[in-house]
């Protein structure tokens, strides 16, 4: 399998990168995965919300085929324990998913068109983060995951 975190936009904060960078690096022995962004929308402020998310859902489903499994991250979105992601990341091997993406939409959220293709969503907690601090805390989370999987000391229950 391969996972994606498919998001808008470049990384700006130098330690964001960091962060990010250190866990892609522990997630290669796991996993083939791949952080792909997306350039972000120009000029939006003539542009209404539901607009910008259309132009956003253009740009996304250019990195999407068919047999994708989508999945989005979203306030809305289920909640899961770090053993419960786990166990989620294992299912979707054991079923032969072979592409899993995970997509962070833009500041309004997603389009119908990404709505209508997701096989599910995602909630990383209650609270708001800002985009940028999202792709730490997932590739984190996706590391972590891994760790409990295969029986390492990383997490702690």
């Amino acid at each position: 399998m391969k996972i994606t975190l498919l998001v808008l936009g470049k990384t700006e904060d130098k330690y964001l990168k960091e962060g990010i960078e250190k866990y892609l690096k522990r997630l290669k022995h796991y996993i083939r995965f791949e952080l792909v962004e997306v350039p972000e929308l120009k000029n939006t402020k003539n542009l209404t919300e539901d607009q910008q998310k259309a132009k956003e859902a253009e740009l996304l489903l250019r990195h999407i085929s068919t047999n994708d499994h989508i999945v989005l991250l979203d306030e809305t979105g289920d909640e899961f324990s770090s053993s419960q992601f786990s166990a989620f990341i294992n299912k979707k091997m054991l079923g032969s998913v072979q592409h899993l993406i995970f997509i962070v939409g833009g500041p309004y959220g997603f389009d119908a068109a990404i709505y209508g293709i997701s096989k599910g969503k995602l909630s990383l907690s209650k609270m708001t983060f800002s985009h940028q601090m999202v792709r730490l805390f997932f590739v984190e989370q996706l590391y972590r995951a891994f760790t409990i999987l295969k029986g390492e000391p990383y997490h702690h229950e």
